[in-house]
């Protein structure tokens, strides 16, 4: 599929209006994106939702300096292109640039053409779904409602630049969801587990993967079910592997992205070559991972996915760039410029973002722990970036009491500040590992799919907000 060639005019018209319009700029291109999208919801018994939807745009983007024009539109005239044009050229204002080189070329290629929605059919989807809701209904009679979802979507991107440099990206994603809520009299709990990634539904809905996903999210409530109110005060926490790293995520990896540090609005702005976190600990955004669910063959203007070190043995050595800060911070792009849509600019932001592993085992991090909270999942949570200051809810965690890993709690919420917290490493397992595929990441109003993980660590001395003291 080429989408230039859906414009009413030939591609040599449409990359003559971008040149026109890009001229004397410093950078800026054409982004052009056909998406289809499908999300089906089963919810008490019954499908509650269906949802299917296909959409098809360009972005056009003029960089003078530090100041952007963008437009964008859903009509791929050449009308529509032309207005734009004019009014991106605008930001030019009687500046005179040179434009930036087009990034580096690449013969790799994450993904086929294959698009993830038509199979298997909407039917089966259905069955699978009414499938899951009989299963989990059928295993425990405290059971008091199922929600399952599957979501897919196909995006094939293209950028065209205003030298004819274009490049293309085809991008599948799909997730299924399991929510149940269990009760006893008047107490109910939840539990709830994803899985998912950049390709086709085979393997997740697979009877063994499905039911799998089920049994989590029902050992999960069924703990929650018998949790006691967390405790609340000063401790020392476990944080397991694979999902909690969306704590590192929001609390170290925001802090890490250019724009930030380039308006010094960063708690880590000025630190490069610093200790920023304990010996031992170091950060990764991997963009190349195939089928992960942050992973891109290129970003959103076009250059190559890498696998970035951010922070290495506690040092900061690099920033996460787009190419308008890394240009104006005299630096690479990192592959990291990314976008919601056509309809919106891009910016940097985050891939696969990880903690590697250490060297210890995950019994011995528990075992070395008297009084603390071990954290296995994670919810919602909030994070100033200038401060670093974040707050996590735990929705699963236990008391680990003389080395051992005792009573449920629930209510857990861990507080601090994202650089203290990564000095108060002192334990780093050797499991490292990605979460299950559900990532999605908010920023500037814009929500892309990202990839989180860690190793299971220890830090020293957190402060936990909780309902007993």
């Amino acid at each position: 599929m080429d989408i230039i060639n859906a414009f009413d005019v030939d591609p040599a018209t449409v990359e003559k209006i971008v040149a026109e319009a890009l001229d004397g700029a410093d950078d800026g291109e054409l982004y052009l994106e056909h998406s289809e999208a499908e999300s089906l919801m089963f919810d008490n018994g019954r499908l509650k939702t269906a949802n299917y939807n296909t959409d098809r745009g360009f972005g056009l983007r003029a960089v003078a300096g530090e100041a952007t024009g963008y437009a964008h539109s859903s009509d791929l005239s050449r009308n529509a292109l032309k207005r734009a044009a004019d009014a991106v050229a605008a930001v030019k204002g009687g500046y005179s640039g040179a434009m930036s080189a087009a990034p580096a070329r690449t013969n790799r290629h994450l993904y086929g053409e294959e698009n993830p929605i038509p199979s298997p059919t909407f039917s089966e989807k259905v069955k699978l779904l009414q499938e899951i809701d009989a299963f989990l209904r059928g295993k425990d009679p405290r059971v008091r409602q199922v929600t399952a979802s599957i979501a897919s979507s196909w995006h094939h991107v293209e950028i065209l630049r205003a030298d004819g440099h274009r490049v293309r990206d085809v991008r599948p994603l799909v997730r299924v969801n399991v929510s149940v809520v269990v009760g006893e009299g008047d107490r109910q709990e939840t539990g709830s587990y994803g899985m998912g990634g950049r390709k086709g539904f085979g393997e997740f809905l697979a009877e063994d993967r499905w039911q799998f996903a089920a049994d989590e999210a029902l050992r999960q409530a069924l703990v929650n079910l018998r949790a006691a109110p967390a405790p609340a005060g000063t401790f020392d926490i476990v944080l397991a592997s694979g999902w909690p790293g969306v704590m590192l995520h929001e609390a170290v990896g925001h802090g890490l992205e250019g724009d930030f540090n380039r308006k010094k609005t960063s708690a880590f702005a000025g630190l490069m070559g610093q200790q920023v976190a304990a010996k031992g600990v170091t950060v990764v955004d991997d963009g190349t991972i195939h089928e992960r669910r942050g992973s891109l063959t290129v970003d959103d203007e076009g250059t190559p996915t890498a696998r970035n070190v951010l922070i290495e043995d506690g040092k900061l050595v690099g920033y996460m760039q787009d190419r308008l800060n890394a240009r104006l911070m005299g630096v690479a792009a990192t592959g990291n410029g990314r976008r919601e849509s056509y309809a919106h600019q891009p910016m940097p932001r985050m891939t696969n973002t990880f903690m590697t592993s250490g060297d210890m085992e995950p019994e011995e991090i528990i075992a070395s722990v008297k009084n603390g909270i071990y954290a296995v999942s994670f919810g919602g949570g909030q994070v100033d970036i200038t401060s670093g200051k974040f707050v996590f809810g735990c929705t699963e965690a236990y008391l680990i009491e003389d080395g051992k890993v005792t009573q449920p709690i629930k209510g857990a919420m861990l507080i601090g500040n994202g650089p203290d917290a990564m000095h108060r490493v002192t334990m780093v397992g050797n499991d490292m590992k990605l979460d299950p595929g559900i990532g999605m990441c908010g920023k500037a109003g814009q929500g892309v799919p990202v990839g989180v993980g860690q190793p299971h660590l220890r830090m020293n001395q957190m402060t936990v907000g909780g309902t007993r003291v």
